[in-house]
């Protein structure tokens, strides 16, 4: 089994997720107590925050670009990012690196392609839903044609993720709110699916809760890591 570097902690409420799928999922494939080698780099969020609200995207590739290449020295053999937004800074962590960063517009991408979707919603931080660094490695890699709500939707669920579900804050309110979201782009953008595009959103919304096929990114990204460390075909 190869062992996996997880940079965590943005936020640990979905990186904690995140350990449990793989764990699960290693236990599940080889039984009794084996569970998943796994070396954690877990941020103080508050630390990332502040770079991302300042658009100090160059730093906070730096930052994170460094703690992987400190998890490959200690023996990682693959890289997860477990956070949507900061895959921003992909790039630059590649870069700093000569073992697999496990993208999640990967294992996104292949989740949506196995089924008969191509017009997706994504949802987000604003950052994921405006910047097209996720939007367009989804198009250019899977030919998928991704919407995004409008602007004062994506402040919403903007806000609903910074200063709720980061928080561990799950509010039933928040939940028909951003359901309204999805409901209005199925209605009027035709959308087939829907990414949970931050990693903290399926801590709020369900396949159960919808009419449209659903993508959570935090499941789906586990899980291909977990493959990857059991030497699997995703």
């Amino acid at each position: 089994m190869k062992t996996l570097g997880l940079l965590g902690g943005m936020s640990w409420e979905s990186s904690v997720v995140y350990e449990k799928i793989i764990n699960e999922s290693v236990r599940d494939a080889l039984g009794g107590v084996a569970s998943a080698d796994l070396i954690v780099r877990s941020f103080n969020f508050a630390d990332i925050e502040k770079l991302q609200a300042t658009h100090d995207w160059d730093s906070a590739g730096e930052v994170l670009a460094r703690s992987a290449a400190d998890l490959e020295r200690v023996g990682a053999e693959a890289i997860v990012l477990c956070t949507n937004t900061m895959h921003r800074v992909a790039d630059a962590i590649e870069t700093a690196i000569s073992v697999p960063l496990l993208h999640i517009v990967d294992a996104t991408g292949k989740a949506i392609q196995a089924t008969r979707v191509k017009r997706v919603a994504l949802l987000g931080t604003r950052y994921t839903m405006e910047q097209p660094f996720y939007r367009d490695a989804l198009a250019e890699r899977y030919n998928l044609e991704v919407v995004v709500p409008s602007e004062e939707e994506r402040d919403t669920i903007h806000n609903i993720i910074y200063d709720e579900l980061v928080q561990g804050i799950i509010n039933p309110g928040s939940r028909e709110q951003v359901l309204e979201v999805i409901g209005r782009m199925s209605r009027e953008d035709a959308v087939q699916g829907v990414i949970a595009g931050c990693t903290e959103i399926e801590l709020l919304v369900t396949q159960d809760d919808l009419d449209v096929l659903y993508f959570p990114t935090t499941t789906l990204h586990a899980r291909h890591a977990a493959k990857f460390a059991l030497g699997q075909s995703d």
